[in-house]
C-alpha cells in the first residue's frame, strides 16, 4: 500500500513514521572520489583545473549540508582527506574499494561506532542543503536522481541490510533490496537532491547553473 505524503514531494510507503531519530544517533557518509578523477565526462567541456575545483566545491557543499550531523567522508585521495580535515569530518581511507566497498566498508565502520542510522550522500549535489532533514526514525529514505535511475541520498537504520549497488539502475535495486528487508521505506522525491552533476545537460541545468557559474565558466555555455 502507498500513499502521497501531503507535507512533502514525496511518494511514502505505509509504516513509514515522520519521526527524526535524535542527532546523536544518526551519522553521514560522503564517498568521494579524487578531485583529479571526478566529472570525466565533463572533458572537453572543461579544462581539468575547473573540473578539480567543480567536484572540490560539491564535495565541500554536501559534507556542510550534513550539519548538525557528524560526518565521515570515505576517500583514498590525498586532498579529499585534506578537505574532510578541514571540514571536521573523519576520514575513512578505503584504496581499492571502489565505491560500492567504500561505501559498504563505511556503512559497518559507523555501525561500529554506535551510529543507529546513516545517510549516504554523494559528493556531487550541487544544491545540496540539509541532509539531516531526510532521516526518519527506523525508515529507509531514497532520494534517487531526477531521472529517477541513480541513487543520490540513502539514508537508513544501519540494522537494515541494504547491499551498496551504485551504477546505473541503481535506484531501483536499492529499492528493491529496501522492500526485501521488511521495514518501512520512503521514496522522497525532492527538487534540489535529485539533482547530480555528471553532464554538460547537468551543468546547463537553470537550477545548477547559477551555483556552479562562479567556480567555472565553461567554453560555450551561457549562463541562466
Amino acid at each position: 500500500m502507498r500513499c502521497a505524503d501531503p507535507s512533502s514531494d514525496a511518494l511514502v510507503f505505509a509504516g513509514v513514521t515522520t519521526v527524526q531519530p535524535r542527532r546523536d544517533e544518526t551519522a553521514v557518509l560522503v564517498p568521494v572520489k579524487a578531485f583529479g578523477a571526478a566529472k570525466a565526462r565533463l572533458t572537453g567541456t572543461l579544462e581539468p583545473a575547473a573540473r578539480r575545483d567543480l567536484a572540490r566545491w560539491m564535495a565541500r557543499r554536501v559534507v556542510v549540508a550534513a550539519h548538525p550531523l557528524p560526518v565521515f567522508v570515505a576517500c583514498d585521495d590525498d586532498d579529499v582527506a585534506e578537505l574532510a580535515d578541514e571540514l571536521g569530518a573523519d576520514v575513512l581511507w578505503s584504496p581499492g574499494l571502489g565505491l560500492n566497498g567504500a561505501v559498504d566498508a563505511g556503512v559497518a565502520t559507523i555501525a561500529g561506532k554506535g551510529f543507529e542510522h546513516v545517510v549516504i550522500s554523494h559528493g556531487d549535489l550541487p544544491l545540496a542543503d540539509s541532509l539531516p532533514r531526510v532521516v526518519r526514525s527506523g525508515t529507509t529514505v531514497i532520494v534517487p536522481d531526477r531521472r529517477r535511475d541513480g541513487t543520490n541520498v540513502l539514508a537508513r537504520p544501519c540494522a537494515t541490510t541494504i547491499p551498496a549497488s551504485y551504477g546505473a539502475g541503481s535506484f531501483r535495486r536499492h529499492l528493491a533490496y529496501a522492500l526485501a528487508a521488511g521495514g518501512p521505506v520512503m521514496v522522497r522525491i525532492d527538487a534540489e537532491l535529485s539533482l547530480d552533476l555528471d553532464t554538460v545537460e547537468d551543468l546547463r541545468h537553470p537550477l545548477v547553473w547559477p551555483h556552479v557559474r562562479g567556480v567555472v565558466e565553461p567554453a560555450g555555455a551561457t549562463g541562466a
